[in-house]
């Protein structure tokens, strides 16, 4: 079931009582760690300060981006990214180093000894994504209601038999959001797993009533330990999460929005 975000904090969530101090971290095994930043309410001016979060390799990346709507979009994306780390984790932002893994997935480098946190982003055209985990595989990703997609071709070629047929049956506006929301689902799951293209999209399916995932291949997964949610973080846009966690009724997840405030103030803040 698809849930709708307001742009107000939940005051009784873990995130709403403020930043990790310094030797203190927010994120527990059962706590996963949800922000989206919408482009729009970005100002001109704090663009140069979200880019002073990211180390020079980033910036370096960001530069190199012919349109600005892309460089701002990954700005906002890692900015995010390391903004919700050091939140939880009390850590300065441009502390934290990545290692790619296989298939090109982007792993936090943790110290021996220590959780191993799992962070994933995703970005859209107007949002940015990111979640963030304790030991568990989490994936999330994001997708803009305005594109234009041909999804009846897509689901015939990538999908499984009953989300083709859920997309074939849709018209209208519903057609494209039917598609995107089993998208943002199956690319959520497949960030999780580190697969990336390797990973056929009709290997498994979903079920948009319950937000649940089937496996063509009984043995391939296990799917009673995986988590998945879904939002509507604003009216042109939809994000999915998917989380594995051996017993889901103990899971918390704290979606919000990401405090700008925070992140621009994180600005200049160096190792």
């Amino acid at each position: 079931m698809q849930k709708t975000l307001s742009g107000n904090p939940d005051t009784g969530s873990f995130l709403s009582h403020g930043p990790a101090a310094t030797g203190k971290q927010l994120l527990s095994a059962d706590r996963v760690a949800v922000w989206w930043l919408l482009l729009d309410e970005i100002r001109d001016a704090d663009w140069e300060k979200l880019d002073s979060i990211l180390i020079d390799e980033e910036q370096e990346r960001s530069d190199r981006f012919h349109f600005e709507r892309d460089r701002q979009v990954y700005i906002a994306a890692h900015a995010a990214c390391r903004g919700l780390l050091s939140y939880c984790l009390g850590e300065p932002p441009r502390n934290w180093r990545f290692s790619v893994e296989d298939h090109g997935k982007p792993e936090l480098i943790c110290p021996p000894g220590q959780p191993r946190y799992r962070v994933n982003i995703s970005h859209t055209r107007g949002l940015a994504a990111v979640a963030l985990a304790r030991e568990h595989d989490i994936g999330v990703d994001v997708e803009w209601l305005q594109r234009d997609a041909p999804a009846d071709d897509l689901a015939k070629r990538m999908f499984a038999e009953s989300e083709r047929l859920k997309v074939k049956d849709a018209t209208g506006p519903e057609k494209l959001e039917t598609f995107l929301s089993f998208w943002t689902l199956k690319e959520a799951y497949v960030k999780a797993i580190g697969k990336g293209l390797s990973q056929p999209l009709d290997a498994f399916a979903f079920d948009l009533e319950t937000d649940e995932i089937s496996f063509r291949d009984g043995l391939a997964d296990t799917a009673a330990n995986w988590y998945f949610e879904r939002y509507r973080p604003g009216p042109e846009h939809l994000m999915a999460l998917a989380v594995r966690h051996p017993d889901k009724s103990s899971l918390i997840v704290d979606p919000q929005p990401a405090p700008l405030t925070y992140l621009l103030d994180l600005a200049g803040t160096h190792n």
